[in-house]
């Protein structure tokens, strides 16, 4: 994992990108329009993780409003899980958020996703309920998560030290 590198997300991604979401959203994902109307969309700021070979091997992206951020998606492929990416796709969030003034970061997730509530969670994401039947494919509930403002002392801190804590660990 020592050789994964963050970048904007690029149109000539999108095909590396639509593998990664079918497997790991099954019927109900973007599509490769979706993708590129966000690449060139203004409050849209998108990135994806690219391993040595130049294989995209995970993405996020977030909308930024004003002082807040909302964090649209995240996935990494399954043969890359578990291994930091999805940590280093949020931190990359999170560091573009204090370059772009962002205070707040907020997101849904399915209810069912405890891995994924359990990285935001770590990352000082709190539960504020839930969105009833948000997922059309199950109508599964939604968890929304927020954060509390980033440039707080104890949020920044606790980033720090998660950043630190990420670098030994794949050694990045």
């Amino acid at each position: 994992m020592n050789n994964i590198k963050i970048r904007k997300m690029q149109k000539k991604d999108i095909e590396q990108i639509m593998k990664i979401e079918s497997v790991s959203f099954g019927n109900f994902f973007w599509t490769p329009e979706a993708f590129a109307a966000e690449i060139d969309n203004d409050v849209g700021y998108y990135f994806v993780a690219e391993n040595e070979n130049k294989q995209v091997v995970g993405y996020c992206g977030f909308w930024l409003i004003l002082e807040e951020a909302h964090i649209t998606t995240i996935a990494v492929h399954p043969d890359y899980r578990k291994s930091g990416i999805g940590e280093m796709l949020l931190q990359n969030m999170l560091k573009t958020g204090y370059e772009k003034n962002v205070k707040w970061y907020t997101l849904e997730v399915r209810a069912s996703n405890i891995a994924a509530q359990n990285l935001y969670y770590k990352y000082n994401f709190k539960s504020l309920g839930l969105r009833r039947k948000y997922y059309q494919d199950n109508e599964e509930d939604a968890m929304v998560m927020w954060t509390e403002n980033i440039w707080d002392k104890a949020f920044r801190e606790n980033l720090e030290n998660l950043k630190q804590e990420l670098e030994q660990r794949v050694k990045i």
